[in-house]
C-alpha cells in the first residue's frame, strides 16, 4: 500500500463513506474511490463491504487497521515535525506545563514576565508528562515544566525549585493550631485517603511509605492528577499527599493543608531540547518561574 493508499483507508475508516473521506482530505471524491480501488487490487482482496449504505471494513481490513493505524500517526507526527521546523524562525514561544503548574504558577510567572515582554507570542498548553516529551521533540513545543525528573538523552532536564509534599484535608477537619504543625506518616494509618497512580513516580514513592502502615490507609479512591486529587479533597472525599502547590490551591478552595513529617520533597523541574540556545526572552520566563516557585513552594499558606 502507497501512503495514499493508507491515507484513504484511514479516512474511509473514520467517516464511514468514500465521499466523507474525500472531504477530510481535501481531495475529489473520484480521487478517493480511485485510491481506494487501486489499493483492494494491489492488495488482492476487497478492504469495505456495502451495509445499509455505509461501507464496513472487512476481516482483512480490520486486521490491517493497527497497522496501518500506526504509519498514519507517524506521518501525522512527521509533518507537525516540518511544520515546526518551517515556523521555527518565528519569534512565538510555546510552553507546555502538567496541569497542577497551570493553576496557580504559570499565571503569576507570566503575569510578571509580560511587564518586560509584551511583543512576545506565548502559546500555553497542558499536558501529562510523556506526551510534554513528544511535543517537545517533535519541536511542537519549546520549554516544559513537570514535577517529575525525566532522564532523556535528547532532553535537558533542569531543576527549578523544590518543596515539601503537603497533606491537605476537607475544611474543618483539624482546629487552627493542628494546622501549623506537622503531621506524622505514622498518623495517616487508617485514614480515609486519595490514592495517587503508582505509575507517577511521586506517586510511587508515597505509595512506598504508606504500604508499611498499620493498619493500611483506607483508598478507594485513586486518581492520575494532583489537581484531581485536590478537587476529591475540596470536596470532602477524603484527605491526600500533594505537591505545595496544588495544596495552595486547594487552601483557596477551603481546603486544610499540614506539611507531612519526615518531610517528602517533590522537585519543579524544567524540560528542553538538549544542546540548543534559546532566545532572551525563553531564558527570562524560565528565571521568573523559578523565582515564583520558590516562593510558593516554600512559604505555603497555613489551612
Amino acid at each position: 500500500m502507497h501512503l495514499r493508499h493508507i491515507e484513504v483507508f484511514q479516512a474511509i475508516l473514520q467517516t464511514g463513506s468514500v465521499t466523507a473521506a474525500a472531504d477530510l482530505l481535501n481531495i475529489s471524491q473520484p480521487a478517493a474511490s480511485k485510491a481506494l480501488k487501486h489499493a483492494e487490487q494491489q492488495l488482492g482482496f476487497r478492504l469495505f463491504n456495502r451495509v445499509r449504505g455505509k461501507l464496513e471494513p472487512t476481516v482483512e481490513a480490520r486486521i490491517l487497521r493497527n497497522k496501518t493505524e500506526s504509519l498514519s500517526a507517524d506521518l501525522q507526527s512527521l509533518r507537525r515535525l516540518a511544520g515546526s521546523l518551517r515556523r521555527g524562525a518565528e519569534d512565538n514561544l510555546r510552553l507546555v506545563s502538567t496541569p497542577a503548574l497551570a493553576q496557580q504558577l504559570l499565571p503569576l510567572a507570566l503575569s510578571q514576565w509580560r511587564d518586560r515582554h509584551a511583543g512576545v507570542n506565548c502559546e500555553l498548553a497542558t499536558q501529562h508528562s510523556a506526551e510534554m516529551i513528544q511535543r517537545l521533540l517533535l519541536r511542537e513545543a519549546d520549554i516544559g515544566l513537570t514535577l517529575q525528573l525525566v532522564e532523556h538523552p535528547g532532553l535537558q532536564c533542569q531543576l527549578l525549585a523544590q518543596g515539601c509534599m503537603q497533606l491537605i484535608a476537607p475544611a474543618g477537619c483539624w482546629s487552627q493550631s493542628q494546622c501549623m504543625e506537622p503531621v506524622y506518616l505514622q498518623d495517616l494509618a487508617g485514614a480515609v485517603l486519595i490514592g495517587l497512580d503508582t505509575r507517577d513516580a511521586l506517586g510511587s514513592l508515597i505509595g512506598e511509605h504508606l504500604r508499611g502502615l498499620q493498619p493500611a490507609p483506607l483508598i478507594d479512591t485513586w486518581v492520575q492528577t494532583y489537581q484531581l486529587a485536590g478537587a476529591l479533597v475540596t470536596a470532602g472525599q477524603g484527605m491526600a499527599l500533594v505537591d505545595p502547590l496544588t495544596a495552595r490551591v486547594a487552601v483557596m478552595g477551603g481546603a486544610q493543608m499540614r506539611v507531612l513529617e519526615p518531610n517528602l520533597m517533590v522537585g519543579l523541574y524544567l524540560l528542553r531540547r538538549a544542546g540548543e540556545e534559546y532566545p532572551k526572552a525563553q531564558q527570562a520566563l524560565i528565571e521568573q518561574i523559578s523565582q515564583v516557585a520558590d516562593r510558593l513552594m516554600n512559604e505555603p499558606k497555613t489551612g
